[in-house]
């Protein structure tokens, strides 16, 4: 029985120290970044002239990394749809989203529950998310099996029945 409560002391007081923080971030943005700025909590970095912003909330244990890729009005539709279906197939871990008028590739998470490698392959991906917009939507070399045109192809209603067929 002490073993056990030993054991679980240890795998608890462990997990506690491994858990991201503000301090860990900044970290991680310093040693990956070209430029760098902000204070703890709210940073704006560049990697490769793309801009990145990374926000946290540790008292409601969020956090955030945000790239714009273009204002909204000068996207056509098929843009849209396909930064939608890529939110499927190709972003992964990150998506597409709208705020403010900018489309933007985007990362949220739980803050503490990160590891220093997750972060690092987040900002990874909001990367590539933001630079092969327009082209293939990819976040990484992996995509999620389907593709556009099955995405396109809607369900039919088989008539009179109410069901839909597949």
């Amino acid at each position: 029985m002490k073993l056990l409560t030993l054991l679980l002391s240890f795998s608890i007081g462990t997990s506690a120290m491994a858990q991201m923080s503000n301090i860990k971030l900044e970290a991680i943005i310093k040693s990956t970044a070209d430029t760098y700025g902000g204070d703890s909590g709210r940073w704006q970095f560049q990697i490769n002239e793309t801009v990145f912003i990374m926000l946290t909330d540790s008292t409601n244990n969020r956090m955030r990394i945000i790239s714009p890729i273009a204002e909204v009005a000068s996207l056509d539709d098929d843009q849209l749809k396909s930064s939608l279906i890529a939110n499927f197939h190709t972003a992964l871990d990150v998506k597409y989203a709208i705020a403010e008028n900018v489309l933007w590739s985007a990362f949220i998470h739980p803050l503490r529950e990160l590891s220093n490698e997750q972060v690092k392959d987040a900002i990874s991906q909001v990367y590539y998310a933001n630079v092969n917009f327009g082209s293939s939507y990819a976040s990484t070399s992996l995509i999620f099996p389907g593709n556009a045109k099955e995405e396109e192809s809607l369900p039919i209603e088989e008539e009179g029945s109410g069901k839909r067929k597949f």
